[in-house]
C-alpha cells in the first residue's frame, strides 16, 4: 500500500476503506510516513469530510496505535462526561463526587488549560499535593475504594491522536467535525467506561461557534459512541458567557467545593445536575430528571457530595483540610474590584474575553511550557440578567502582575454589555440521543 494513492483517493472525495485508514495510522505512529505528507491527507480530509465509517475506522485505528485502560476489576456502572471547552467550566469537580455519591464510578482523564479556556488537572493542581501522574493499575485500584479518580492522560493511551493534533493545530485544520470527534472519542473509548455523557459548548467562548455545527458535532460523536458498543449521549449547553462565577484555578476549586457544601447555586451547578441525572437514567439508578436531581441534591445535603470530594483528595494525596477550609488557598497580592461604569440588566458576557483576561493575569497559558498562577483568576459578582447600579461590583480580579492589571480590567468592562431589559439565558439548547 502506498500512502500517496490515499492521499490522492481522499482528494478525489472518494471513500476511504478500513484497511487504508489504519494502513495509515500504524505506519504515521512507526514514523514511516512525513508530516508533509499527512498534513496534505489533513487538508484533503479538511475539504472533502470523511462519512460515518471512514470517522469510525479512524478512531479505531487511534484507540488501536496505543494501550487500553481494563476496568473490568472496578465494580458497578463506570461513567464518563466530556466537555469541549469552556470558560469557567468546572463541571468535572463538581458532578465526579456527586455520581461517586450515588454509586456510580466516576473514572476521568482529564486534559490541561491552553488558551482562554481552563484545564481540570491545573485546577486540582491548586489543592496542595494533588496527584494526576497516575498510572493505570494504581487509577484502577483508586477507582475500587471510591468510585472516583480524575488523573491525566497516560502515556501510551492513543499515541496517535497527540500526534495528529499537533500537526492539525500548524496546518488550520483543527475545526473539522470528523478529526474532532475522533481525537475525542478515540481518548473516551480507550478508557473503557460504560456510558458517556458529552457536553458540547457553543458561544463566543467555545470552540464551537454556532449551533448547527455543535449539533452536527453532537451527533456525529453519539453516533460514534453507539458503534463502539457505548451508551452515549450529547447535550449542547451555551458558552455565551462563562458558566461559573469563578474563572481560574484554585477560584475555581472554592466554587465547586462551595456547589458540594450547598452553599452555592447557579449555571455550574445546573449542568452538572442534568449532566448527573442524564447519566444515572442511562445506568439505569433513576428513572427521571426530576427523581434523579432530587437524589443528587439530597447528597449535596446530607454530606455525601463534599465527602466524596475530600475522599478522592486523600487518595490522591492531596491536603484535604483545604477543602474543610478554603481560606487556607493562598490569595493572590493585587486583588481589585471593577465596577460598571452604566446602569442596566447585564445583556452578555463575551466569555472568551474574560478567559482571555483569566489567562493574562496568570490563570492560564499562551504555550504549553508556561507555568501557571494557581491563585490568580477572575471572580464575576454579575451574570446575564442581574440588574446592576453605575459604579456597582461587577468583577474582583486577582494576579501578581501588576503590568496586566489595566488591560484586564479594560477587557472584562468591555466582554461587559448592558441593556435597559432584563434578558433570559438559554443555558441547555439541545439534547442529542
Amino acid at each position: 500500500m502506498n500512502f500517496l494513492d490515499i492521499i490522492q483517493k481522499k482528494k478525489e472525495n472518494k471513500i476511504l476503506t478500513e484497511e487504508e485508514i489504519k494502513y495509515f495510522i500504524e505506519n504515521y505512529v512507526k514514523g514511516e510516513i512525513p508530516d508533509y505528507q499527512v498534513s496534505a491527507f489533513l487538508m484533503a480530509v479538511y475539504f472533502n469530510k470523511l462519512n460515518l465509517d471512514e470517522t469510525y475506522y479512524l478512531t479505531k485505528a487511534m484507540i488501536d496505535s496505543g494501550d487500553r485502560v481494563d476496568l473490568s476489576e472496578v465494580p458497578g456502572s463506570k461513567v464518563d462526561k466530556h466537555s469541549t471547552g469552556g470558560v469557567g467550566d468546572t463541571v468535572t469537580l463538581v458532578l465526579g463526587p456527586l455520581l461517586a455519591s450515588v454509586g456510580l464510578v466516576f473514572a476521568k482523564m482529564s486534559g490541561r488549560g491552553l488558551g482562554h479556556t481552563g484545564g481540570t488537572l491545573d485546577k486540582l493542581e491548586a489543592i496542595p499535593g494533588f496527584n494526576i501522574n497516575i498510572g493505570g493499575k494504581e487509577f484502577v485500584e483508586i477507582l475500587k475504594k471510591s468510585n472516583i479518580a480524575v488523573i491525566g492522560q497516560t502515556e501510551n493511551i492513543v499515541p496517535a491522536d497527540k500526534l495528529l493534533y499537533a500537526l492539525r493545530d500548524a496546518t488550520a485544520t483543527v475545526d473539522n467535525v470528523s478529526l474532532i470527534a475522533s481525537s475525542i472519542l478515540s481518548k473516551k473509548i480507550a478508557l473503557g467506561t460504560d456510558a458517556l455523557v458529552l457536553d458540547v459548548k457553543v458561544g463566543n467562548g467555545a470552540f464551537m461557534k454556532d449551533v448547527p455545527s455543535a449539533v452536527e458535532l453532537s451527533k456525529l460523536m453519539v453516533n460514534l459512541g453507539k458503534k463502539f458498543g457505548r451508551n452515549t449521549k450529547a447535550i449542547i449547553t451555551s458558552m455565551n458567557e462563562p458558566l461559573g462565577d469563578a474563572i481560574g484555578n484554585s477560584i475555581e476549586v472554592i466554587e465547586a467545593i462551595n456547589i458540594l457544601k450547598g452553599k452555592k447555586s447557579g449555571h455550574l451547578k445546573d449542568i452538572a445536575l442534568r449532566i448527573g441525572s442524564k447519566l444515572m437514567i442511562m445506568e439505569g439508578i433513576a428513572e427521571t430528571e426530576e427523581e434523579a436531581i432530587k437524589v443528587l441534591e439530597e447528597k449535596i445535603s446530607d454530606g455525601s457530595a463534599i465527602e466524596k470530594f475530600k475522599e478522592m483528595v486523600e487518595l490522591q494525596a492531596g491536603d484535604s483540610s483545604y477543602i474543610d477550609d478554603t481560606d487556607k488557598f493562598k490569595k493572590s497580592s493585587i486583588i481589585k474590584d471593577i465596577t460598571s461604569e452604566e446602569s442596566g440588566f447585564v445583556k452578555s458576557i463575551e466569555a472568551i474575553e474574560i478567559g482571555i483576561a483569566s489567562r493574562d493575569l496568570g490563570a492560564g497559558r499562551h504555550k504549553k511550557s508556561d507555568v501557571l498562577d494557581l491563585n490568580a483568576g477572575i471572580y464575576l459578582h454579575k451574570k446575564v440578567g442581574d440588574f446592576v447600579e453605575k459604579g456597582e461590583k461587577i468583577a474582583t480580579i486577582y494576579t501578581e502582575k501588576e503590568n496586566e492589571v489595566e488591560a484586564a480590567i479594560d477587557r472584562i468592562k468591555k466582554a461587559y454589555a448592558f441593556s435597559e431589559k432584563k434578558e433570559t439565558y438559554k443555558l441547555i439548547i439541545e439534547e442529542i440521543d
